[in-house]
């Protein structure tokens, strides 16, 4: 028996009412209907058209589209679903996760550079109020995976750094803002990422920590988030082979699964040993993390049947809800497991009050909070805040165009490109622009197709500038195996030759971890995002009209002792 009137749900008499009377008149097909939340990419009447053609879900997921879509997608949505939708999106960073004029308050490792709890608590309510604008009811944040590992490619700036203590208060934050402003939030990836260095989207990882040490650091994340009363929590395709080797001595390597496949991190781990009651969702089942671990027409239903509640999104929609109900009739998932997994979806939904009628929603109400003055303020509060200094050459800083009138300013930067969430939003052009609008003259470095014996003459470089500055806007996203600076050619071209007679200055955008590729450059600056708060900010500082305030939440000179020269 799931008992709803504990922690995380905390149903009154009704709502619990709602919840069984709701269970008891449906059907096996519309229960498993409830276990799917599918992803509405563009959020477009098609997309609805061809899911509700097959089944009626328990949530969905929406990408980055306009307030305007948004709004009217919940809309068209809200008249489809017999059972109120939960409708989640990324909101690691604001509400830029669900809109396009949503507001980027920042990374969450930006965020955990101010070292302000209240920073936190800010970017949860941006998040919160400019997702319900819309009509979304759950975040898939706080993002609690610790950042041991720097080589990761995919957690980064995405996580709250590599101090589990610094995670811990963070994401705990986060947490109870968005709760208190009707939100469920997701604390994932269990059992955490940031150990491995390879990418759950690619590949089944692995947090190989044994059980101590990681009870001493993921699990005192996820602790205090589900003491913080969080809603759900969302398991990742990421092995743990102590904890389940603890939990069934004697199992196979070969028998070893990540979270979303895994009875003894889901039962064991996170609902015996952590206590949680709540409802889990995996992560994203098209992953090669989830896909590599087993046969679809098993994992599909093995999920249910192994401690999930919710599956998220589908590679065929139609054949991955024919997988779950051969799993069903097949007995992999029994009704008692059925309906353990609907009750916590649908007592969720009654926690979130939406069994008492959904809020009206307007693309002009959302219009007048998405994006709005006091987000865009928190904003740049913390830009301010974050940006970190983390090593300095004495006397190059500030910069003026009294001190350095001419700049050599190199760029990395890969090409613009992509789409959606992925698509690289370019940075270091506005960077120049600000320096030129200060009264520099930049110059930017174009790398020469000449070899040995025919280069610039070095002279002609030392005494044609007065500053050398580089600017890498290098982003952490999902499918991608390094973040690392790749020197253009021939021979590096624009690795840092001129160091030891011009002062350089490196400023790094987004990745905090580039003085693994230039460890002897002596002036380093993390910013942590790529918006145009940090922009701003990072020009008031170069230019000495601000003080640097951050503190480093990883260790930026990543392990080596040459990075501290």
């Amino acid at each position: 028996m799931i008992d709803l009137k504990a922690n995380p749900f905390y149903l009154d008499n009704d709502a619990i009412a709602w919840v069984e009377n709701t269970l008891a008149g449906m059907t096996t097909e519309e229960k498993t209907g409830q276990l799917f939340c599918v992803l509405f990419k563009e959020a477009k009447p098609e997309e609805f058209d061809y899911v509700y053609g097959i089944l009626s879900p328990g949530g969905c997921m929406y990408r980055v589209v306009s307030t305007a879509r948004a709004v009217a997608a919940t809309q068209a949505l809200r008249v489809r679903s017999k059972v109120p939708l939960l409708i989640a999106a990324n909101l690691e960073k604001g509400g830029n996760g669900i809109v396009t004029e949503g507001t980027l308050v920042g990374s969450p490792m930006e965020i955990a550079a101010t070292d302000d709890v209240q920073i936190a608590a800010n970017m949860a309510e941006a998040c919160a109020r400019e997702a319900a604008a819309v009509g979304a009811n759950w975040a898939f944040a706080p993002i609690i995976d610790i950042d041991t590992n720097f080589r990761n490619p995919i957690t980064n700036t995405r996580t709250f750094g590599s101090d589990p203590a610094r995670v811990r208060r963070m994401g705990e934050a986060y947490v109870k803002r968005v709760q208190e402003l009707g939100l469920a939030a997701s604390i994932k990836h269990f059992p955490g990422d940031g150990q491995d260095e390879r990418d759950q989207h690619l590949v089944t990882s692995i947090n190989d920590m044994d059980c101590d040490t990681w009870m001493a650091t993921y699990g005192a994340a996820y602790k205090a988030g589900i003491e913080a009363g969080t809603l759900t929590a969302m398991v990742g395709h990421i092995m743990q082979p102590a904890w389940t080797r603890r939990l069934n001595p004697g199992i196979r390597d070969e028998d070893i699964m990540p979270g979303t496949l895994s009875p003894e991190l889901m039962q064991g781990l996170l609902r015996d040993n952590l206590g949680f009651n709540g409802l889990i969702c995996t992560d994203a089942t098209t992953m090669a993390g989830y896909t590599l671990a087993m046969s679809r027409r098993h994992a599909v239903p093995e999920s249910i049947a192994r401690g999930a509640d919710m599956f998220l999104f589908a590679r065929n929609l139609e054949e991955d809800y024919g997988f779950m109900l051969d799993g069903i009739r097949q007995g992999i998932i029994t009704p008692q497991r059925l309906d353990e997994a609907v009750t916590r979806i649908l007592a969720t939904k009654a926690a979130l009050g939406l069994h008492k009628g959904l809020r009206p929603i307007s693309a002009e109400i959302a219009g007048q909070v998405v994006g709005c003055a006091r987000h865009q303020a928190w904003a740049e509060e913390c830009a301010d805040k974050a940006i970190t200094l983390v090593k300095e050459q004495p006397g190059v800083l500030p910069i003026t165009p009294q001190r350095y009138p001419r700049i050599l300013f190199y760029t990395v930067e890969p090409p613009v490109g992509g789409e959606g969430n992925y698509k690289v939003q370019p940075a270091c052009a506005k960077v120049k622009s600000l320096l030129e609008a200060e009264g520099f003259q930049v110059e930017e470095f174009v790398s020469q197709p000449y070899g040995e014996g025919f280069t610039t003459k070095y002279e002609e470089v030392v005494k044609g500038y007065d500053l050398i500055l580089y600017v890498a806007n290098l982003s952490t996203k999902s499918n991608q195996t390094v973040v690392r600076i790749e020197w253009k050619q021939p021979m590096g071209a624009d690795c840092g030759h001129y160091i030891n007679d011009v002062p350089t200055v490196f400023v790094s955008l987004e990745n905090p971890y580039h003085l693994l590729d230039f460890p002897r450059v002596k002036t380093y600056i993390n910013c942590y995002s790529n918006n145009d708060h940090c922009i701003h900010q990072l020009v008031e500082k170069l230019t000495g009209r601000s003080a640097f305030k951050g503190k480093s939440p990883v260790d930026a000179f990543c392990g080596k002792w040459d990075a501290h020269l």
